[in-house]
Formats: structure tokens, C-alpha cells, sequence
């Protein structure tokens, strides 16, 4: 018997480790692992939560119509899972397990141990890249180390991948007679361990969703993803991040469909198409950054000397910033909305990073958190690379007096404000001239109900610049 594993990889298609244990005629099950106090842990928001547990869901239906018997264990921490895994291994016959391999210091850890004690009873283990579109370790400059910076990473990964090449597995064909399966909210256990599996209807699950959505995307908007992806009131995104992050769609097949679409595979800015494929290359930067520099899975910054760095960790400011009462609308817009959906443009990830760690000089670790714990694309390498990018502290070359004006970002990328007055409804009826500084609008008025400006932007600017400066004496 073999056994498949899947973990952020909630996929039939392009799965290699499902691929690979279907291979020949030998019986396969498969397995999903659920570890509610360790999501906990790990910041996991309850919306990723539930979107995950709903693909598992879909997935379980459509492995028990391929004949593959779907096991779910639930174990409160990852420690648990190697004594869980070998009393299944026992239980069903298994000789062999495969899954995709995971790239976070703590998965890591777990996948070790379950590799000591599968060995004790002759069960051998196959790890394969489901995670990347090339594995961490394939993409080395000339001296054979790993990128730390992404640019000569781009050309690298891009010159690997013509070299190379990549395959997109099938989906597996029928192994048997179709299953019974038991819907997960039918499972009291499960309910008792995460509450209600009400699924947000903004965010429907299941392969074929994802791949609508990408189909739309390179149809209808790829080709002016570099003029319109930084507009959060224009639908000028793929919006699949969600689906990535839980493995419902890989990053080879976004890269094959853009591919086919085009005809070519973009190399550089004058191409069409090549804008988007470098937020990809971004993804495959940063996770593999996280198999070079393990510390980054532990809160450590990606520049040491920056742990030096006077942050603050004021609780009120903090606490303003995470409910979008700061006073500067496109940060508190791009707040509620997050609060309120699960899931933020990148531009505004970027504007509100800035604002926490440049202008309230609150450590990014905290908007790092809450990041997890609202976002249902929520993704550590991603996550952990853009703060550590907008902080300063991490892998990027631009110097670090560089400083997000909010006012100005407002200004050029939601010119009239549509996208702030859908999100601060104090502001709803403010005219556009005003938007971006409504304050003496709103005196004029006499209106209290919008907060002013938690701080003045130019000054802290330049206490931001000072902490940084503070480092080279």
C-alpha cells in the first residue's frame, strides 16, 4: 500500500506526489492532517482555516470517485504526527508515503521525525517539489550558492527554466470502484476542533475554480497587469493567491497557461505578460530564501544587524492600526478590508507595512502576525518576505530610507477615492478633491467621526531614517 500526504498541496493535477504514488498497480490511500492548536500557533486565520477545510472536503469527494480512500487525522501539534502516521502506516499496510515537500523550519522538522520512525518499520518516504515551480537548490549563481538577492535570482530562475523545462502531472484516472464519503460537517470531531465550516462565498473552492479564474485573468487582463495591478478599485489582479497558498492550483500551471496564452514565455519588461510572471519568480524568491535562511521561519530578520533596531511595540498605535482608525484613509481602507475579507491588494500590503514600520515604528513581526491571522492567502514565506521588504530589514536592495508617503500613495493609486470611500464609510460622501486629506472638509462641517492623523508623516520619515542610520555608528 501506498500512502500520499498532501499538505498545502490540495490538488489532483500537477501533484507530483500523488502522480508518483499512482504510478504502477499497487493500492494507494491517501491522508489529510488536521492540527487545529497548531494552526493556532502558527497565526493561521480562521478564513484560511475554513477555505482549506473546504477544499479538503472537495478533495475528498473527488479522491473517493477515483477509488482512493481519503483518511483524516486529527492531531493537536506537530509533534504528534509521527506516532499518528506510524499507527496508520501499521493499521492500512503501508510500505511506502509520499507527499510534497515542505519548505517552513517547523514542517521541516515534523517531516524529519516522520521519516525516523517510518524507517523503524520499513516504511520509506518520498519528498518531491510540490511547492515550486523549480525546487529550492536548483536555481545557484556561479560559485553554486543560493540567491540572496532577486534580481540575478530572476535571471537565474528564468535561463534554469529554459534549460529545464517542467512537466504538468495529470490528474490520477480512476484506481477502483467509486467511495463513500463522509462530508466533513458531518464530522463532529471536526466541528468541535474548529468551529462552524461556513465557507465565504467570495472564495468558492475547488480546482476548476481555479483555473476560471486564471483562465479570466489571462484573458481578459494579463496583457495590462503592469498598468493596472497597483489600482485596488480596478480588477487588474488574478486574485489567486489564496489558491496557491492552499495548493488548489500550482505555480507550473500558472506558468503553462500564461505560456499557451502568449505563445512565448516572457523574458523580460518589454514583453507582455512578463510583469505577472515576475510576481511569480517573487514567490519562488522567497521560498526558497526560506530553505537557504531557516532563521527566517523564526522571527529572525533577514539583515542581523537590523534585530538591533529601537521598534516600538505600543499597543494602542498597534491596535489603531489593526482597526483602520490611524487617520490616513488609504490605510485605514486597506485595513477594514482586509478586516472584513480575508484578503488585501498588494499595493495596499505594501502602503500599510510602510505605514506600521516607517511611521509608527511598530515592529514588523506584529504586522506579520496579524497578517496570518486575517489573511486566507496567508502564506509565510510571502508574508515574512514582503514585511522584512517593507521593514527594511529584509532581502532587498533598495536603500532603507525608503518610506511610503500614504497621503501620495492614496493619491496615485486611487485617484478619487473610490476605493477608500468603500471601505471608510465615514468618508463615503466626501468629494474626491478631499479625499486623501478630509480633515478640513470634515471641520468645515463640523464632523468628529473620522480620527485625525495618529502621526505627522514627514515627521516620523525622518525618525524612521534616524533608526536606521543609528545602525552604522
Amino acid at each position: 500500500m501506498k500512502l500520499v500526504w498532501f499538505r498545502n498541496d490540495l490538488r489532483l493535477a500537477d501533484n507530483p506526489a500523488l502522480r508518483h504514488a499512482c504510478a504502477g498497480d499497487e493500492p494507494v490511500a491517501a491522508l489529510f492532517i488536521i492540527s487545529p492548536t497548531q494552526w493556532r500557533q502558527h497565526k493561521m486565520a480562521p478564513i484560511r482555516q475554513r477555505f482549506m477545510l473546504a477544499q479538503v472536503d472537495e478533495l475528498g469527494r473527488e479522491l473517493a470517485a477515483l477509488g482512493i480512500p481519503f483518511h483524516l487525522l486529527r492531531v493537536e501539534t506537530f509533534a504528534e504526527a509521527p506516532a499518528a502516521l506510524s499507527d496508520l502506516c501499521r493499521e492500512l499496510g503501508v510500505t511506502q508515503l509520499y507527499a510534497n515537500q515542505a519548505i517552513e523550519i517547523d514542517e521541516q522538522r515534523r517531516d524529519h521525525a516522520v521519516s525516523a520512525v517510518l524507517a523503524e518499520q520499513a516504511v520509506s518516504c518520498h519528498w518531491l517539489n510540490g511547492c515550486c515551480v523549480l525546487p529550492p537548490g536548483r536555481v545557484l549563481t556561479g560559485s553554486g550558492e543560493m540567491f540572496k538577492v532577486f534580481t540575478p535570482f530572476s535571471r537565474a530562475w528564468l535561463k534554469a527554466l529554459d534549460e529545464e523545462g517542467f512537466v504538468i502531472h495529470r490528474a490520477p484516472t480512476p484506481r477502483g470502484e467509486p467511495l463513500p464519503w463522509q462530508p466533513l460537517a458531518e464530522r463532529a470531531w471536526v466541528d468541535e476542533a474548529l468551529g462552524e465550516l461556513t465557507v465565504d462565498p467570495r472564495w468558492p473552492v475547488g480546482e476548476a475554480e481555479a483555473l476560471r479564474r486564471l483562465n479570466i485573468f489571462l484573458e481578459q487582463a494579463v496583457l495590462d497587469y503592469g498598468e493596472t495591478r497597483d489600482f485596488p478599485a480596478i480588477a487588474g489582479t488574478s486574485v489567486l493567491s489564496p489558491y496557491l497558498a492552499a495548493g488548489i492550483i500550482s505555480p507550473r500551471q500558472c506558468v503553462a497557461a500564461l505560456q499557451q496564452r502568449l505563445g512565448y514565455r516572457p523574458q523580460s519588461k518589454a514583453q507582455p505578460g512578463f510583469v505577472w510572471l515576475n510576481e511569480l519568480i517573487w514567490r519562488e524568491f522567497y521560498r526558497h530564501l526560506l530553505v537557504l535562511i531557516p532563521t527566517l521561519s523564526m522571527n529572525r530578520p533577514f539583515k542581523a544587524e537590523t534585530a538591533a533596531l529601537p521598534w516600538s511595540w505600543d499597543p494602542d498605535a498597534f491596535a489603531a492600526w489593526c482597526e483602520g482608525r490611524t487617520g490616513y484613509p488609504i490605510v485605514d481602507a486597506a485595513m477594514r478590508c482586509l478586516n472584513a475579507t480575508g484578503w488585501m491588494h498588494n499595493r495596499l500590503r505594501m502602503i500599510v507595512a510602510s505605514f506600521l514600520t516607517k511611521d509608527l515604528h511598530i515592529h514588523w513581526r506584529l504586522g506579520e502576525d496579524y497578517f496570518m491571522s486575517r489573511l486566507i492567502d496567508g502564506d509565510l514565506a510571502a508574508n515574512n518576505g514582503g514585511w522584512q521588504w517593507a521593514a527594511g530589514t529584509g532581502a532587498d536592495a533598495a536603500p532603507y530610507f525608503r518610506v511610503f508617503n500614504p497621503t501620495t500613495q492614496g493619491q496615485r493609486f486611487d485617484p478619487q477615492g473610490e476605493f477608500i470611500r468603500t471601505w471608510v464609510t465615514e468618508l463615503a460622501d466626501i468629494p474626491a478633491a478631499y479625499v486623501h486629506q478630509p480633515h478640513d472638509w470634515l471641520r468645515l462641517k463640523g464632523r468628529k467621526d473620522y480620527p485625525a492623523p495618529m502621526v505627522d508623516h514627514a515627521v516620523a520619515r525622518v525618525r524612521a531614517i534616524e533608526m536606521f542610520r543609528s545602525l552604522e555608528k
